[in-house]
């Protein structure tokens, strides 16, 4: 029993050449496995059209235009925190028709835009922009000998809050440090634990955990530069170089004396360097 099936373009004009030799139309149907409606269908549709191609089908209509996904996507672009929903109300009010969220993130990322968490960094002003310029600049060409005599130092704060607060931009891929896509904050919120660590070319130093309150100068000299960098300095010698922060604790007169009377050299950083 023959089977019904569509036939490509090929197979129709075939078809349609076999009975342009003779050949009749129920052999034809016999060649292509087809039934003879099918062939006689071709047939009518060659004489009449001049054609064998299928005709298109209507499907479902678009629910945008493409003036309209031009829109959205630059609303996305212009406001980068934009969701969904208010991209579906600023449609309808432009418009006046409703579209659903899956069409608003089809057409998004038609655009190539995807909801991403955007990257966290400190604000700088141009003052300060120029002169951590001016440090690389200084030290672009140090040798690895001369890192190598650098302890690293930073501390850490651990929150229990989230510090993104579930916040998510529209972004191209690949465009992760785009300034467009950057959010800027000052620190991190909620209760947590602070800790320090100091890390070189050659080794690094234990992990210190700071047990409540608040760290002043003090404490940084007694909890930290006493037990853990001036012996790391001794192991290193006299090239030793501490690289901190412009923490008001690290820059307390009470810090700045201790690392005199020791000998301990300082690099110094510019405003904002260390985050």
């Amino acid at each position: 029993m023959s089977q019904r099936r569509r036939l490509p373009n090929s197979l129709r004009w075939r078809a349609v050449g076999w009975m342009e030799m003779g050949l009749s139309q129920a052999d034809a149907a016999r060649r292509l496995n087809v039934s003879r409606s099918v062939v006689q269908r071709l047939w009518d549709q060659y004489q009449s059209e001049d054609s064998v191609s299928r005709r298109p089908v209507p499907g479902r209509p678009r629910a945008t235009t493409p003036a309209e996904d031009r829109f959205l996507a630059l609303s996305a672009r212009r406001r980068r925190t934009t969701t969904v929903p208010q991209l579906v109300a600023d449609h309808f009010q432009a418009s006046g028709r409703r579209i659903s969220a899956t069409t608003v993130r089809n057409r998004l990322h038609n655009a190539g835009l995807y909801a991403r968490r955007p990257v966290v960094c400190v604000p700088l002003n141009g003052r300060q922009r120029r002169n951590r310029l001016c440090w690389a600049r200084e030290h672009v060409s140090w040798t690895q000998q001369q890192w190598a005599s650098v302890l690293f130092t930073d501390e850490s704060r651990f929150t229990m809050e989230s510090d993104s607060g579930r916040l998510l931009i529209w972004r191209e891929q690949r465009t992760r440090y785009h300034q467009s896509n950057t959010v800027e904050r000052h620190s991190y919120r909620g209760g947590g634990i602070l800790v320090w660590a100091g890390i070189s070319l050659g080794g690094h130093t234990d992990l210190h955990v700071f047990h409540g309150g608040t760290v002043t100068g003090l404490r940084y000299r007694d909890e930290i530069l006493d037990p853990y960098v001036r012996p790391y300095a001794a192991a290193i010698g006299n090239d030793f170089i501490l690289m901190d922060d412009n923490a008001r604790s690290h820059r307390a007169r009470i810090v700045e004396e201790y690392l005199e009377d020791h000998g301990l050299e300082r690099m110094e950083w510019p405003a904002r360097s260390q985050t």
